[in-house]
């Protein structure tokens, strides 16, 4: 899969696409981000990408210019590519959105700065807007080092245990069950009984009660959207759950 990301500051990506599973999923070829000067799309000496907004105002506008030469230059290289821009009133990222990037082959990136972006190269030029939360970052860059992160565990390989994808927090609509590891007592606390049992199926129910005690004491409304049986149901009837995101 590969990634293109549009912004005026290339360096800023150096460490993040260097270190951890993203690092080691572009030295295998699982994946290639490449980060992508807008200065060097601009005409004039000091690489201008910037200017008062019309109509007044605070704050600075990136120009329509470079930025669509070098959508348009990404675009002939692939005219497949789905091009986003990372932006606070977009779409709210979420483990559905990054499930259906990780379908594409694609994705170009662009990187907001200031006050945002001339909004005709939105209309022409841009597929989809996605935000990361409902907080306002000094540009796209960290956002999208976030959705590039998100995604592309989700790449086949990507991870080398595909599980790891499968059980994580939001991957089935839930928060993650608790984790624990050796030593078996720590700080006055000891590791569950049930997984030292060794009994498989006791631990799968547990960690499934876990997860759905977790999501309804933190992130009630996710109950609505996730995928749960009868036997979750009555688990959480019995935590006292009502519904509608909240308890009785």
């Amino acid at each position: 899969m590969i990634f293109d990301i549009i912004t005026i500051f290339p360096g800023y990506f150096s460490s993040p696409l260097e270190e951890g599973v993203l690092g080691k999923a572009i030295e295998q070829g699982l994946i290639k981000v490449r980060p992508v000067n807008l200065r060097d799309f601009t005409t004039d000496r000091h690489k201008t990408t910037d200017d008062r907004p019309y109509g007044g105002g605070a704050g600075m506008v990136m120009t329509p210019g470079p930025l669509a030469k070098a959508i348009s230059f990404l675009k002939e290289r692939d005219s497949r590519a789905k091009v986003i821009l990372l932006s606070p009133r977009g779409e709210v990222f979420s483990h559905e959105v990054a499930v259906r990037l990780s379908r594409l082959s694609h994705v170009i990136l662009v990187c907001g700065r200031y006050e945002g972006i001339d909004e005709r190269v939105i209309e022409k030029m841009v597929d989809q807007e996605l935000s990361i939360g409902d907080y306002v970052l000094s540009g796209g860059e960290p956002a999208a080092i976030v959705v590039v992160d998100a995604v592309s565990r989700l790449v086949p390989g990507v991870l080398g245990c595909e599980d790891s994808a499968m059980a994580d927090s939001f991957s089935d609509g839930l928060l993650e069950y608790p984790h624990y590891t050796r030593p078996r007592q720590f700080m006055g606390l000891s590791v569950p009984e049930v997984l030292l049992s060794g009994d498989h199926g006791n631990i799968a129910r547990w960690r499934r009660q876990q997860a759905l005690r977790l999501t309804l004491e933190r992130r009630p409304d996710l109950l609505e959207k996730a995928d749960l049986d009868r036997d979750d149901w009555q688990f959480l009837k019995d935590l006292g759950y009502g519904g509608k995101g909240r308890k009785e």
